[in-house]
């Protein structure tokens, strides 16, 4: 997901990946589409096991679902939950619908986007998504939204707290 490396590339000290095993507990090891981590030594809730696998919560996971009847919405969203994996994203592709969960007093509440229809993460500071131009295919508009996040004020604090 380029819009997650666009991120992840003026962010430091966070971390991406696609189709990773993650081990959250002893009954559950996902394979989500995508991840953001944040590095262990600044917060993060994961690392890296000594045999390759990315082991606790990642602070955000994406899912790529066929629909809203899809296991990504139902069983995956509870099990990210009991894990405190921060933020959930879904893209429901036949449904052309978006959803971010964001994970507060031990539930998930789906965020909605701000006044211009853009999803804004409360923990990634500067990851926004302008989700009507990503249903729409429209990568540039995407990316354009993303960067207006990380030449931000607020990403820049982000990244100065990072160190």
């Amino acid at each position: 997901m380029t819009w997650l490396g666009v991120y992840r590339a003026a962010t430091p000290r966070v971390y991406s990946a696609d189709n990773t095993t993650v081990r959250l507990d002893f009954d559950n090891e996902p394979q989500p589409d995508a991840l953001l981590r944040l590095e262990e030594a600044v917060g993060g809730n994961s690392r890296i096991s000594e045999d390759d696998y990315l082991e606790g919560a990642p602070e955000l996971i994406v899912e790529i679902a066929s629909s809203s009847a899809s296991y990504d919405v139902h069983d995956k969203l509870q099990v990210y939950r009991r894990n405190g994996v921060r933020e959930y994203l879904v893209w429901l592709v036949e449904d052309q619908e978006f959803r971010w969960y964001i994970w507060q007093e031990g539930t998930y509440h789906q965020q909605q986007g701000d006044e211009s229809g853009v999803l804004k993460s409360p923990f990634f500071i500067g990851l926004w998504l302008d989700v009507s131009a990503l249903l729409a295919g429209e990568m540039q508009q995407v990316l354009s939204v993303l960067n207006s996040g990380i030449n931000s004020s607020e990403h820049q604090s982000f990244v100065e707290k990072l160190g």
